[in-house]
């Protein structure tokens, strides 16, 4: 059985990748801050099932220091890393201008710096393993833009020139490297946005509604999967027509 990781897997699009890669057959090993109803609840039902395939890892991606020791346990519990989908993030809205320095400085080691560290310390071992699957998820604001996100849309366009050069670097032993962009979806990221803007921004999509959690989850597991081993350094948009 494939172990998978899955940064950010307690709730919203991040549970709903893990419980669709339970369901595909993967070890998945989500990565949060804590517990919540929902995990436990996903995590009952999967390991009642079946084979324990779903397991809680916690830690705080914030702490930059302590992702080498956090991988070095995991590979130690279960064995080598298949794949690694860095989905964790923060879109805390502001215009530039009014947000303090320290918010800046949060929203860049939560959704750039921790997933290239941690990146790092698992595409080591997937290297001298000669194989294995990278996922991050970006947004379609990191090539589009969204007045207020600036600072997001610069971590999510970083993540995607990080998925680029990453692929180059790996793809002769054996390892992909890509990218799902999610346009706005339902989660509570969006929910700030108030129900008429929501529906106002669904009408401009092409498809004329919003993508859900489980296209993108569709779009994660094919990138893991035999189907895609040809695929590397691309980004795949899942916005329901947002960018068509």
């Amino acid at each position: 059985m494939h172990n998978v990781v899955v940064t950010g897997g307690s709730r919203g699009l991040g549970l709903t990748i893990c419980r669709r890669l339970t369901e595909a057959g993967y070890r998945v090993l989500a990565l949060a801050r804590s517990k919540n109803d929902q995990l436990d609840a996903a995590m009952e039902q999967v390991n009642r099932s079946g084979p324990c395939s779903f397991h809680f890892i916690p830690f705080d991606l914030a702490e930059i220091r302590g992702i080498p020791a956090v991988v070095k346990t995991i590979r130690e519990e279960f064995g080598s890393i298949y794949g690694l989908v860095n989905n964790a993030a923060q879109g805390t809205p502001g215009v530039l201008a009014n947000m303090h320095i320290s918010h800046i400085e949060r929203l860049i080691n939560i959704n750039t710096l921790s997933p290239i560290v941690l990146t790092k310390c698992v595409v080591s071992h997937m290297m001298a393993e000669k194989g294995g699957r990278i996922v991050n998820i970006s947004s379609i604001i990191g090539f589009t833009g969204y007045s207020g996100l600036s600072v997001y849309g610069a971590t999510k366009a970083s993540m995607i020139g990080f998925t680029r050069s990453l692929a180059r670097e790996v793809g002769q032993l054996g390892i992909t490297v890509n990218t799902v962009a999610p346009g706005f979806m339902q989660t509570e990221m969006t929910e700030s946005l108030g129900t008429d803007h929501r529906a106002q921004i669904a009408r401009r999509n092409a498809l004329r509604r919003f993508p859900e959690t489980e296209d993108v989850a569709d779009a994660v597991e094919f990138l893991l999967g035999a189907k895609a081993k040809n695929i590397t350094g691309t980004v795949l948009t899942v916005d329901a027509g947002a960018t068509a």
